[in-house]
């Protein structure tokens, strides 16, 4: 039994653990998803919507809110803690794999008082990323699995979006992928008017109703009343002002991944993951914290992507893309969820 740990504070980390789950189920293995926001109490959980808010809001809060935020497991409510880690015990668990570093803490609570089990620790990016950074080093053994290795620049092994081959170049939209992770945080929509004011056709995902402002754009959301702790589905996903859909097998943004020439966005490792599995490029924004800036840097030295002031340079050259596109293809990586089973 193997039980996959996210946490709802990124659909970065979140996305990627329902995915590999979902792939684990596909070749019939058994497999659960234990969110850590559900072990905290309503008033946590309050202050964490709000911060998504201001996050979104203003790019400069999110920032400092990185640098400023603490260990989430110490928040835990212990009786909630006690419940899952019965839960975990009675379905005999045998591999953790880990998504957020926050959830290493409670861990080691747990080791301690049912001995050792196997852990995963899956980096979906391409450096230690800042829930990991903040917990150090787990007390225990663990064995670390990157999507993606900044350093070594490489693609050491995968989870698979979708098994669907890529949409091919002359089949595709000509419209460009606009958004900034799942709590929309950056400039991209500062972007979205300049790539519009150029002629391109654009899907832009929107966080709040404020957001929706230009003519001419194919606004999206995720239903801004879903949380990741209150189900285990995909984030409900649709066309601004029409009705949600829950997704299954994978989440519904990336179906315009799939038909669009490339995404621009903030380089977060959910987002890698999006581009490789659809062979779509990424047109790269600011990062968010210097994790997110390594992504952005390995994905252009592998030729999957672009900074935005680099095409900008190119008159926005759609051959530029497509060349992108190209090298995407010839990916070949293993299955994460494959070597598990």
């Amino acid at each position: 039994m193997i039980e996959v740990l996210t946490s709802g504070v990124a659909l970065g980390v979140h996305v990627p653990g329902l995915l590999l789950a979902d792939r684990i189920r596909d070749q019939g293995g058994r497999v659960s998803v234990s969110v850590l926001e559900r072990l905290m109490p309503p008033k946590t959980l309050e202050t964490t919507a709000q911060s998504k808010l201001a996050f979104h809001r203003d790019f400069r809060v999110a920032m400092a809110g990185q640098k400023l935020a603490g260990n989430a497991s110490r928040a835990a409510d212990p009786a909630a803690v006690a419940a899952l880690f019965a839960d975990w015990q009675s379905r005999q668990v045998s591999r953790f794999v880990v998504f957020s570093g926050f959830w290493l803490t409670l861990l080691a609570d747990y080791l301690e008082q049912h001995g050792p089990v196997d852990v995963d620790i899956c980096h979906v990016d391409s450096v230690i990323s800042p829930s990991f950074q903040k917990v150090g080093t787990p007390p225990y053994p663990v064995r670390h699995v990157k999507l993606a290795d900044a350093d070594a620049g490489t693609i050491p092994c995968s989870i698979p979006v979708s098994r669907d081959a890529p949409i091919p170049w002359t089949d595709r939209d000509r419209r460009l992928l606009v958004h900034g992770g799942g709590w929309g945080m950056g400039t991209y929509r500062e972007y979205a008017a300049q790539l519009g004011s150029v002629g391109f056709a654009l899907d832009v995902v929107a966080y709040e109703k404020q957001d929706l402002t230009s003519d001419g754009v194919r606004y999206f959301m995720i239903d801004p009343d879903w949380h990741p702790w209150l189900d285990d589905g995909y984030p409900p996903f649709g066309l601004a002002g029409e009705a949600f859909e829950q997704r299954t097998g994978h989440h519904g943004s990336f179906d315009l991944c799939r038909q669009a020439l490339a995404t621009v966005s903030k380089p977060g490792g959910g987002t890698l993951l999006d581009s490789l599995w659809s062979a779509s490029p990424l047109v790269l924004l600011e990062p968010f914290g210097a994790h997110e800036q390594r992504n952005a840097d390995l994905w252009i030295s592998l030729g999957y992507g672009i900074a935005f002031e680099d095409w900008a340079r190119q008159d926005f050259a759609v051959e530029v893309l497509q060349d992108l596109h190209e090298a995407l293809l010839k990916a070949e990586v293993p299955d994460y969820s494959e070597a598990l089973l």
